[in-house]
C-alpha cells in the first residue's frame, strides 16, 4: 500500500517560512509542500517558483479548497490566525499555526471549539519544546540536578529595532490590532510555553505594563509574577527599549540544590550551578529549528505518534499573556 503523504499548503510566505520552517516541511519523509498563498500574487508566485512548489494563490479560500492540499500551515500575522484556522478545519484540513496562536485568549478558545466540533487537529508552532537545547534543560530539572525547584526568574531586554523609530511604517509586531500586543506578545510566548511544558500550568498571573519611550502605542516595558499548579512561583521582566549594554536573554531556575541558567533566543551554553561549581553544557540544534516539531506533527497526522504542541496547550500561554497585560 502506498504511504500517505501530508501535502501542505502555506498561507503566508514571510521570513519565518524561509529560514525556520519552510525547508523542514520538504526535508521530512512523507511531507511535501504543494501550494502557497500570499495576498501579494507576485510574492506568492516568486516564492513558489524559487522553491519548486507547483501551485500558488493570492486567495486563502482557494488554497484551502485545493484538493491536493490536506494540511495547512498558517504563517501570517496573528490577527488572521483564527479566520484561516477555522476556514481550514471546517474544510477538514488539520492546521499548524505560527505562535502566538491568536491575538487573544478568546480567539484561541474559538479555534479550539471548531477543532473539537470538527474533530480536525490543530497544532501551534512552539517548536522550542522539541529542540535538543531545551530538552536538555527539562532533563536536568526532571533528574533533580538542582534539587527541588523553588523559584523561576525571566529577564529579557533588548534595544529598539531600526523600524521602531519609523512612526509612518511601524512593524506589525508593535501594532496590537495585528499582533495582539507589542514585542511582549511576540517574544514572551516561547518563554512562557517552555516553562509550562517543564513545570505544568500557570494558574495565577498578573503584571504591570508601561510605555517608556513612546515609539509606538504598545507596551514596551513589563513586569509580571505568576504561580504554577504545583505551587512554584516565578517572576519576569521584559524591556524592549533598553540600551545595548543592557541586552539580556536569561531564565533562571533556582532549586534548593543549585540553579540552571539558559537563554531562549541566543542559545547561550546552559549553565548548571551546584556544589560542584559552575558547569557549561553545549547543545546543538538542527539547522531548521522547527524541523523536530514539524516531524512530530507529521507523525501525529500519520498515526505514528502524538504531538503535544496542540491548540489547548497553546491557549494556556495566551491566557497567561492576557492576564499579565490586563486583558482578562
Amino acid at each position: 500500500m502506498k504511504q500517505r503523504i501530508i501535502k501542505w499548503g502555506f498561507i503566508g510566505c514571510g521570513e519565518v517560512t524561509k529560514y525556520k520552517s519552510g525547508p523542514a516541511f520538504q526535508k521530512i519523509e512523507n511531507s511535501e509542500v504543494v501550494a502557497v498563498m500570499s495576498r501579494n500574487s507576485e510574492k506568492a508566485r516568486t516564492y513558489a517558483t524559487e522553491r519548486g512548489i507547483p501551485r500558488w494563490y493570492d486567495d486563502a479560500q482557494e488554497l484551502v479548497d485545493d484538493k491536493e492540499v490536506n494540511a495547512v500551515y498558517i504563517a501570517t500575522p496573528p490577527s488572521s490566525h483564527a479566520t484561516y484556522a477555522i476556514m481550514a478545519m471546517k474544510a477538514g484540513k488539520p492546521v499548524y499555526i505560527e505562535k502566538p496562536m491568536a491575538v487573544t485568549y478568546e480567539e484561541c478558545c474559538r479555534i479550539n471549539r471548531i477543532s473539537h466540533e470538527t474533530g480536525v487537529p490543530c497544532f501551534v508552532a512552539y517548536y522550542r519544546r522539541y529542540l535538543p537545547y531545551f530538552q536538555k534543560v527539562k532533563q536536568l530539572v526532571n533528574e533533580g540536578a538542582i534539587g527541588t525547584p523553588i523559584n523561576i526568574q525571566i529577564r529579557f531586554a533588548q534595544p529598539p529595532r531600526a523600524l521602531d523609530y519609523n512612526s509612518e511604517q511601524l512593524p506589525w509586531r508593535v501594532q496590537p490590532d495585528i499582533a495582539g500586543g507589542g514585542y511582549f506578545y511576540d517574544l514572551a510566548p516561547h518563554q512562557i510555553d517552555l516553562l509550562q511544558d517543564i513545570f505544568g500550568c500557570i494558574l495565577e498571573a498578573s503584571g504591570c505594563k508601561s510605555n517608556r519611550e513612546g515609539l509606538y502605542k504598545a507596551e514596551d516595558t513589563l513586569s509580571a509574577c505568576f504561580r504554577f499548579e504545583n505551587g512554584l512561583v516565578g517572576s519576569g521582566s521584559w524591556c524592549f527599549v533598553a540600551h545595548e549594554s543592557a541586552r539580556e536573554d536569561r531564565i533562571e531556575i533556582i532549586g534548593d540544590k543549585g540553579m540552571i541558567c539558559f537563554s531562549v533566543y541566543t542559545y547561550d551554553p546552559i549553565a548548571l550551578h551546584t556544589e560542584r561549581g559552575r558547569e557549561e553544557i553545549l547543545v546543538d540544534n538542527p539547522t531548521y529549528v522547527q524541523q523536530p516539531l514539524i516531524q512530530a506533527v507529521v507523525d501525529h497526522l500519520l498515526g505514528k505518534g502524538t504531538c503535544t504542541c496542540d491548540g489547548e496547550s497553546a491557549t494556556l500561554t495566551n491566557w497567561v499573556m492576557d492576564k499579565i497585560l490586563g486583558k482578562l
